[in-house]
């Protein structure tokens, strides 16, 4: 009992944290409303298919085909989240998955519409049928959390046993990263896998000063076996345990050592996992399976370089410290800056300790090998991890998660070598105040808000509506008004935009009778030919309310933001379009005025005036960059209205970027829905005559194209994409943005309606 309390007051700091973590990872899954956190609702479909494989239990066969690509997964962490909820059929889980068919997946938006699914008392406390098994996993989840902050903490001690604040800065930069806490608070399994990797690396870090023995070696083995039985990427710790073993062996000058040991880790792993390889080499032809999961998602196209993949590294880092809900719901930028600061001081402080070690190697040569293995862990997982990402579009920020130790403790490590050492208890303070600060206000500031439903309007707020309306829309729902920042008159004025510009507007809207069904709201910006400019479509309330839930009599507020693309032509006269329709038939509402009379199926409010921006040297100025080669920069159409059988006159404007070796050629295609060509011109730039070859840097070139429509061409909007290849490749140029990010590889330009 005694040694028990001398134990806890020896390390009362990483009680502190732990608890602190513990709750805060609670708090997390507590306010993330049920699947809204990435691939959980794969990942719970997957468990309750695993579960009823093995017989625990009946499955409705709606939930087990909702495992998607999770399917594929290696199955460790499944299997223990089917034994621990076992008594969870998910009879309830149909019900409860209501969707938000407008649901901006993984994009932030200015207006929200982030969730997934329709949220309702259901999910609430106390928690029965789905929501009590959800919230058990998620419970396991942050049980795993909270080991792998403890482990964190032992694997600094074992590197540096004299410098316990060390290990404290490093546990809680650990705990109190908000995407860690955000995942442990969630069904997921990067938390299995990455408690399994942080303790093959606590196991490991010993041996580079101790000989290896046989029962480290299948432990280690058999550790990595359960890892890389949760997760594919955890095969990467392989090449790590080997590398220490190679360096335990180096030390005992024993080559037979090397492979005694080696052979045992290596036949410890595969008679842990190996099955699962031989399974998926007979059923897929692929021992990880990778690529049956890969053919489920959306590949790149096309798929980036070396130097574009490392131009998204800021997505990478948003997605590391803090992105919620489904890759929608970020942080705010100066909380992103000061953790990325804190990153690049610990980056320094580290090649400043790897200098000094080595330096003085003779007498900090453990310390400075435990570090290097520490830093190859991420290393090689973030090597692994491109190969992944270039593939398929993704945040690979969490998928690190699995080197959080050695990162937590690198990052502390290299934070301390910027301060005398004296000063380390002062900095683990500072460190862990400042990151639990952030991470105990994020849920509040950000995930809460992003899913909170919109409190109905009050009298007086209702009269002191701008712009006021009273239109009906299939006398159920009422348009009371609207709002704009620069409109706030009784009359409207003209509103003036310019290409690239955000226009934010505020309905305000009010039921009639209760609804049965779900309505959507569209807002269109129409151009002159009636061609939508810009558009948002939504559920009411920011996307968490949906007309059926309503009362009748409550009025919300509800604000759409509509972004006019680059291309937009201009100059050109608009008008704000608005109505409500059911999604499942597209089928509109009429609209009535506030007399009774007729206004159609929506209701026009307000005229926007588009104009070009100042200053430009071409038309329509626009900046796309072709692979640092060309540049469109500017567009212009003798007209945007047809018959069929016209000619629409295109002229491109073009930027030579450098000396361009290749003869590029360009196409200009007039596109109807589902990329349908229905007049096309492939030529190199200028009929020919001036070849991209002859280009010298800085020269502009004005070039033409007749797109010819065909007399069959049906009525409709059409858009005009634009593009350059090598003919005798056929690969397209890739697109890319001031940044270096890969943007695609055509640009459409402003729609033209075939009449």
């Amino acid at each position: 009992m005694n040694w028990g309390l001398r134990t806890i007051k020896q390390h009362l700091g990483i009680v502190v944290i732990l608890a602190a973590f513990f709750a805060l990872g609670i708090t997390y899954s507590v306010i993330t409303p049920l699947f809204e956190a990435p691939d959980e609702l794969q990942h719970y479909a997957r468990i309750k298919r695993l579960a009823e494989a093995i017989g625990l239990l009946d499955l409705d066969p709606t939930v087990s085909q909702l495992a998607h690509q999770e399917r594929y997964q290696q199955p460790l962490y499944h299997l223990l989240g089917a034994l621990a909820t076992f008594w969870d059929n998910a009879s309830d889980m149909p019900r409860l998955l209501w969707f938000n068919p407008h649901a901006d997946i993984g994009v932030a938006k200015a207006d929200g519409n982030v969730n997934l699914l329709i949220h309702t008392s259901a999910e609430n406390f106390p928690y029965r049928g789905t929501a009590l098994g959800v919230h058990a996993l998620r419970f396991l989840s942050v049980l795993m959390g909270t080991g792998t902050v403890l482990i964190t903490y032992l694997i600094a001690l074992e590197i540096f046993p004299q410098r316990q604040y060390l290990a404290l800065g490093a546990a809680a930069i650990n705990a109190f990263i908000p995407q860690f806490l955000f995942i442990s608070g969630a069904i997921n399994n990067d938390n299995l896998v990455t408690i399994l990797s942080s303790i093959v690396l606590w196991l490991l870090i010993p041996l580079v000063e101790t000989p290896i023995s046989m029962g480290r070696s299948v432990l280690v083995g058999v550790i990595i076996g359960l890892a890389t039985l949760t997760k594919v990427n955890a095969l990467g710790l392989l090449p790590l345990a080997v590398l220490v073993v190679a360096i335990s062996s180096y030390r005992q000058h024993s080559v037979k050592l090397f492979i005694s040991r080696t052979a045992l880790l290596l036949a410890a792993t595969a008679l842990v996992s190996g099955w699962r390889f031989v399974r998926n080499w007979q059923l897929y032809g692929d021992p990880t399976a990778l690529q049956m999961f890969l053919n489920t998602l959306a590949p790149r196209h096309p798929q980036p370089t070396l130097r574009q993949f490392m131009a998204e590294w800021g997505d990478y880092s948003h997605s590391f410290w803090g992105l919620f809900g489904l890759g929608n719901v970020p942080l705010g930028d100066t909380v992103y800056r000061i953790l990325d600061i804190l990153a690049l001081l610990g980056a320094l402080g580290i090649l400043i300790f790897l200098i000094r070690a080595w330096q003085e190697r003779k007498a900090n040569d453990e310390a400075l090998i435990k570090v290097l293995v520490l830093l190859a862990w991420p290393i090689i997982l973030f090597g692994s991890l491109m190969s992944w990402a270039i593939r398929i579009l993704t945040s690979i920020g969490r998928f690190l998660f699995p080197a959080i130790s050695a990162f937590s403790i690198l990052v502390f490590l290299g934070l301390s070598q910027l301060v005398p050492q004296r000063y380390t208890k002062i900095l683990t303070c500072l460190i862990a105040g400042l990151m639990f600060v952030i991470a105990a206000v994020a849920p509040f500031r950000y995930i809460a808000p992003a899913y909170a439903k919109p409190h109905p309007l009050s009298s007086e707020e209702i009269e002191a509506i701008p712009n006021r309306l009273d239109i009906s829309f299939g006398g159920v729902m009422k348009l009371l008004g609207y709002d704009l920042p620069v409109s706030n008159t009784q009359y409207p004025i003209s509103t003036t935009l310019t290409p690239g510009d955000a226009l934010t507007l505020t309905l305000y809207w009010q039921p009639l009778a209760k609804m049965n069904q779900d309505y959507s709201v569209f807002v269109h910006l129409l151009d002159e030919n009636e061609l939508i400019v810009a558009q948002r479509d939504m559920y009411p309330g920011q996307g968490l309310y949906p007309t059926s839930l309503w009362s009748a009599g409550d009025a919300i507020a509800n604000r759409y933001v509509l972004i006019l693309p680059e291309t937009a032509f201009a100059p050109n006269q608009a008008q704000l379009e608005v109505g409500l329709y059911d999604f499942a038939t597209g089928e509109r509402l009429l609209a009535y005025g506030p007399h009774g009379e007729f206004l159609g199926d929506n209701a026009r409010l307000h005229e926007i005036k588009i104009l070009s921006r100042a200053g430009a040297e071409v038309p329509n100025p626009v900046n796309f960059n072709f692979e640092n080669r060309i540049a469109l920069i500017g567009y212009d159409m003798d007209r945007r209205c047809a018959s069929p059988g016209e000619t629409i006159h295109l002229t491109l404007y073009w930027r030579a970027l450098t000396e361009v070796k290749e003869d590029y050629v360009v196409f200009v295609h007039l596109l109807r829905r589902k990329d349908q060509i229905w007049a096309r011109v492939d030529s190199q730039p200028l009929d020919g005559a001036v070849p991209t070859s002859t280009w010298q840097l800085g020269q502009i070139f004005e070039d033409s194209y007749d797109l010819i429509t065909k007399p069959d061409t049906p009525p409709g909007a059409y858009e005009i994409e634009v593009g350059l290849y090598l003919p005798q490749a056929g690969k397209r140029l890739s697109i890319l943005s001031p940044d270096g990010r890969l943007l695609g590889d055509r640009i459409l330009l402003s729609k033209v309606r075939v009449k």
